[in-house]
């Protein structure tokens, strides 16, 4: 027996304050698994491509501003990084068609659905996440061992300022939406972002330090820059990981567990599978009742902790849940080991 339900729920978190967590929550950013506020399927997967529309106007935008101050400063370099920016603004396509394909209704075929198209999406975020860490590094160590004049550093300082503001703020939009919907493809895409504003702000800082007179500034910041595109690549894969291999916060577990064995009736939970599909949750329980209990009222038990489960957790929108006579023998070891855990 299987549920749909929409709902919504407010969640609170508390986070601890401080520059060592302002700093980690800039290169991986806490992942709340189940725990904001949009909960049905197809409002998330409307606002899923909205998001990517507009993240790929801003950063349209952006690398046609970028593109003005290189038909103006003449610079090759500039031209290079804004056609990088052209490039990574397209990475919202394959998340559009992710999301577009997630409202699709199952089939004879794919019986889930379709919302495994965004892990597929955040592999190929992945990949331009590690496109973006190759190619900065390959620069700086080139301009290392082979310095290269850099000319026009005002325009130069600007386009990296625009680049560096364009990008984060898609980063900042991407990844809270995504956190919103749960799509760690989303998110793993706001990332994207961020690495590329980055790289836009070491083409500032290297040309400020050019212009102090430190005309290693630029490859040194570099290194710096790729080190930093790691670490948010090792974040981002992670997350994306984690769902293909049906991944969910043990926390979450705990608590539908909780919710599941407090509800009327069920004596115990047997087992409790959950795995997320794209941006939706999808659980698979087993619960014990008691061995007199008759078939109608079991199938009622079963029916109200569906809509228990389904009500208390945001973004679970199936839920499948079946009752089992518990032997007593099941019954007697489980409250041994309840008994022996609170020693």
């Amino acid at each position: 027996m299987t549920h749909e339900h929409q709902h919504g729920h407010g969640h609170g978190h508390v986070h601890r304050g401080g520059l060592r967590s302002a700093v980690r929550e800039v290169f991986v950013p806490h992942s709340h698994d189940a725990a904001d506020s949009v909960d049905d399927a197809l409002e998330s997967s409307a606002i899923g491509i909205r998001a990517v529309k507009v993240s790929l106007v801003v950063l349209g935008v952006t690398a046609l501003v970028q593109l003005a101050i290189v038909s103006v400063s003449g610079s090759v370099a500039l031209l290079a990084d804004t056609i990088h920016n052209f490039s990574d603004a397209l990475t919202a396509v394959p998340l559009w068609i992710a999301f577009a394909l997630g409202r699709r209704a199952a089939t004879r075929r794919y019986t889930y659905g379709f919302g495994r198209a965004e892990d597929l999406a955040g592999l190929f975020v992945l990949a331009m996440i590690a496109l973006s860490a190759l190619i900065a590094g390959y620069e700086a160590v080139r301009r290392l061992l082979d310095p290269v004049p850099i000319e026009h550093l005002g325009w130069v300082a600007a386009a990296g300022l625009v680049g560096f503001i364009g990008n984060e703020l898609v980063a900042l939009y991407r990844i809270r939406i995504g956190r919103q919907i749960g799509s760690a493809a989303l998110v793993a895409d706001g990332l994207h972002a961020r690495t590329d504003g980055f790289t836009s702000l070491a083409v500032l800082f290297g040309a400020g330090g050019v212009a102090l007179g430190y005309p290693l500034a630029d490859p040194i910041v570099g290194l710096l820059i790729t080190a930093a595109i790691l670490v948010v690549l090792m974040s981002a894969a992670r997350e994306v990981f984690r769902r293909l291999m049906d991944g969910v916060d043990p926390d979450l577990v705990d608590a539908c567990e909780r919710v599941l064995a407090g509800e009327p009736g069920v004596a115990g939970v047997r087992s409790l599978k959950m795995r997320w599909i794209g941006h939706r949750l999808h659980a698979d329980a087993e619960l014990d009742i008691d061995a007199g209990t008759s078939l109608e009222d079991a199938h009622r038990i079963a029916q109200r902790a569906e809509h228990a489960l389904t009500h208390a957790v945001p973004k679970l929108s199936t839920a499948l849940v079946r009752a089992y006579p518990a032997h007593p023998m099941t019954r007697a070891a489980r409250a041994a080991g309840t008994e022996s855990s609170r020693r």
